[in-house]
């Protein structure tokens, strides 16, 4: 685990916003209609994404065929369990509110069963920071599909972007949106919390570790997530803190998908869509899913 020791300067900083986090928290109420209390760290508009598709923030980089396995333990209504994130990077794009973005595929694997899929949509803006513009997610029972009542797009039904990792990230950044859908009453909030950290799991041992907070301001009950970001590799690692769930995960290997593993990811994430458009009513506005561009081999090739 990374070392908790940080100068006295920063406990200042530190406990001066706990002191903050725990005011607006108490002021926020449970009301999902209300403004949230964090916001973007920059306002969002569809001219900042010069390339946003080339996601390479130093924290957490999303290159296409890149393959991310986090293995740990969850409680999910059956006591702790093994649990599993895979999180496969595609080389396939969608236009939500004005700006192309990557299409991530995520599946959450429960004791060796898929208990959630997901397709997440990613895209860069000028400044470098990542921006979280909807997700859909499928919910599974025993293996098979049993709805998607979580969706929330940018743009649509008052749903506002949020950003999942921040350009310029230091200690003493106000805590910034994640994503906000009062449709579905999805609120996540989150800050620096340590920087110049080390950590050590499977796939690795990892200097100058970013950690950041997360929480949820309409579930304080769901407690915190803390996430470690090592340079040029992305999220290692997960804590829990006053979490009912007590998700913990940790970074066990990061794949580089071949052409054929890469089309097989691929055909997923588009029989995903070929269902959203099926069962959610938000997600049927939305433009499809775009194929990558295929490169003409030489002549005769």
């Amino acid at each position: 685990m990374p070392s908790r020791r940080v100068r006295p300067a920063v406990l200042i900083v530190l406990f001066a916003s706990l002191l903050t986090l725990a005011n607006s928290a108490a002021a926020y109420g449970d009301d999902p209609e209300k403004p949230p209390p964090c916001s973007p760290v920059t306002a969002f508009t569809s001219f900042n994404f010069s390339d946003p598709t080339k996601i390479d923030n130093k924290w957490n980089p999303l290159i296409p065929g890149t393959q991310f396995t986090l293995n740990g333990q969850a409680d999910r209504g059956g006591g702790l369990l093994p649990h599993e994130v895979v999180t496969t990077v595609t080389d396939l794009t969608k236009v939500i509110n004005g700006v192309r973005t990557v299409v991530i595929l995520e599946k959450d694997i429960n004791e060796g069963t898929i208990q959630e899929a997901e397709l997440n949509f990613q895209a860069q803006d000028s400044g470098a920071n990542i921006w979280n513009m909807g997700e859909y997610p499928e919910e599974y029972e025993n293996g098979k599909f049993d709805g998607a009542p979580d969706v929330w797009i940018a743009g649509l039904d008052d749903a506002k972007p949020g950003n999942s990792m921040i350009g310029n990230a230091q200690l003493g950044t106000p805590e910034y949106l994640q994503g906000w859908s009062p449709e579905i009453e999805f609120l996540d909030c989150a800050r620096v919390f340590m920087m110049q950290q080390h950590t050590c799991v499977p796939a690795g041992c990892y200097e100058n570790v970013m950690i950041t907070d997360e929480r949820s301001p309409l579930e304080p009950e769901s407690g915190h997530q803390r996430k470690f970001y090592a340079p040029d590799v992305g999220n290692v690692q997960v804590g829990a803190v006053d979490d009912p769930e007590e998700e913990t995960l940790v970074l066990t290997k990061v794949s580089h998908l071949s052409p054929d593993e890469m089309a097989k990811a691929r055909q997923e994430a588009l029989k995903m869509e070929k269902n959203a458009y099926k069962v959610n009513s938000v997600y049927r506005k939305t433009q499809p899913i775009t194929p990558p561009a295929i490169v003409p081999g030489p002549l005769g090739g």
